[in-house]
Protein backbone atom coordinates (compact mmCIF):
# COMPACT_ATOMS: atom_id res chain seq x y z
CA UNK A 1 0.00 0.00 0.00
CA UNK A 2 1.36 2.85 -1.23
CA UNK A 3 1.22 6.08 1.50
CA UNK A 4 2.11 9.74 0.79
CA UNK A 5 5.03 10.43 2.33
CA UNK A 6 4.98 12.51 6.50
CA UNK A 7 5.91 15.68 7.30
CA UNK A 8 7.44 15.63 11.04
CA UNK A 9 6.07 18.48 13.40
CA UNK A 10 9.26 19.48 13.73
CA UNK A 11 9.70 20.21 9.76
CA UNK A 12 6.58 22.34 9.90
CA UNK A 13 7.87 24.23 13.18
CA UNK A 14 11.22 24.81 10.85
CA UNK A 15 8.95 26.32 7.74
CA UNK A 16 6.60 28.17 9.99
CA UNK A 17 9.89 30.13 11.57
CA UNK A 18 11.06 30.90 7.88
CA UNK A 19 7.97 31.92 6.57
CA UNK A 20 7.31 34.53 10.10
CA UNK A 21 9.85 36.19 8.73
CA UNK A 22 9.50 36.92 5.04
CA UNK A 23 6.29 38.48 3.25
CA UNK A 24 5.32 36.45 1.23
CA UNK A 25 5.12 32.93 2.77
CA UNK A 26 5.53 30.06 0.84
CA UNK A 27 5.41 26.25 0.55
CA UNK A 28 7.69 23.67 0.80
CA UNK A 29 8.79 21.58 -2.34
CA UNK A 30 10.26 18.18 -1.78
CA UNK A 31 10.99 16.79 -5.48
CA UNK A 32 13.00 13.88 -6.61
CA UNK A 33 15.03 14.61 -9.80
CA UNK A 34 17.48 12.37 -12.04
CA UNK A 35 21.12 13.04 -10.95
CA UNK A 36 23.34 13.13 -8.31
CA UNK A 37 25.76 10.84 -7.38
CA UNK A 38 23.15 7.51 -6.28
CA UNK A 39 21.30 8.50 -9.54
CA UNK A 40 18.43 10.38 -7.89
CA UNK A 41 18.63 13.68 -5.84
CA UNK A 42 16.09 15.07 -3.56
CA UNK A 43 15.59 19.16 -4.68
CA UNK A 44 14.11 20.96 -1.59
CA UNK A 45 13.30 24.74 -2.01
CA UNK A 46 10.45 27.33 -1.03
CA UNK A 47 8.19 27.44 -3.48
CA UNK A 48 4.84 28.24 -4.51
CA UNK A 49 1.84 25.44 -5.12
CA UNK A 50 0.74 24.21 -8.24
CA UNK A 51 -2.35 22.32 -9.59
CA UNK A 52 -0.94 18.88 -9.48
CA UNK A 53 0.93 19.18 -6.74
CA UNK A 54 -0.06 17.13 -3.54
CA UNK A 55 -0.29 19.21 -0.16
CA UNK A 56 0.56 18.43 3.11
CA UNK A 57 -0.57 20.88 6.00
CA UNK A 58 0.60 21.61 9.70
CA UNK A 59 1.18 24.26 12.05
CA UNK A 60 -0.75 26.06 9.33
CA UNK A 61 2.28 25.82 6.92
CA UNK A 62 2.17 23.56 3.21
CA UNK A 63 4.83 21.06 2.04
CA UNK A 64 4.16 20.78 -1.40
CA UNK A 65 5.00 17.38 -3.82
CA UNK A 66 4.69 16.93 -7.73
CA UNK A 67 3.00 13.96 -9.09
CA UNK A 68 5.64 13.13 -10.91
CA UNK A 69 8.30 13.16 -7.72
CA UNK A 70 5.50 11.55 -5.25
CA UNK A 71 5.82 7.96 -6.20
CA UNK A 72 9.73 8.29 -5.19
CA UNK A 73 8.67 9.47 -1.82
CA UNK A 74 6.03 6.83 -0.61
CA UNK A 75 6.34 6.47 3.04
CA UNK A 76 8.74 8.75 2.99
CA UNK A 77 9.97 10.90 6.50
CA UNK A 78 10.12 14.77 5.55
CA UNK A 79 12.04 16.14 8.66
CA UNK A 80 14.35 18.90 9.99
CA UNK A 81 17.54 18.42 12.16
CA UNK A 82 19.96 20.26 13.56
CA UNK A 83 23.48 18.08 13.62
CA UNK A 84 27.34 19.70 13.68
CA UNK A 85 26.97 19.66 9.89
CA UNK A 86 24.28 22.15 9.75
CA UNK A 87 20.67 22.40 9.66
CA UNK A 88 18.54 21.44 7.05
CA UNK A 89 15.25 19.47 5.73
CA UNK A 90 16.34 16.05 5.59
CA UNK A 91 14.27 13.00 4.07
CA UNK A 92 13.71 9.47 5.24
CA UNK A 93 12.84 7.59 2.14
CA UNK A 94 12.29 3.47 3.01
CA UNK A 95 12.27 3.77 -0.76
CA UNK A 96 16.03 4.44 -0.97
CA UNK A 97 18.14 0.97 -1.59
CA UNK A 98 21.12 3.02 -1.43
CA UNK A 99 22.37 6.78 -0.67
CA UNK A 100 25.14 9.13 -0.19
CA UNK A 101 27.04 11.06 2.42
CA UNK A 102 25.54 14.15 1.35
CA UNK A 103 22.09 12.74 2.31
CA UNK A 104 20.59 14.58 -0.93
CA UNK A 105 21.18 11.56 -3.61
CA UNK A 106 19.91 8.23 -3.40
CA UNK A 107 19.62 5.12 -5.54
CA UNK A 108 16.06 3.20 -6.02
Amino acid sequence: MSLPPKVTERAFARLKEINDTSDAPKALRVAVEGGGCSGFQYDIKLDEPSDDDLVLEGSGQKVVVDSISLPFLTNAVIDFTEELIGARFVIENPNASSSCGCGTSFAM
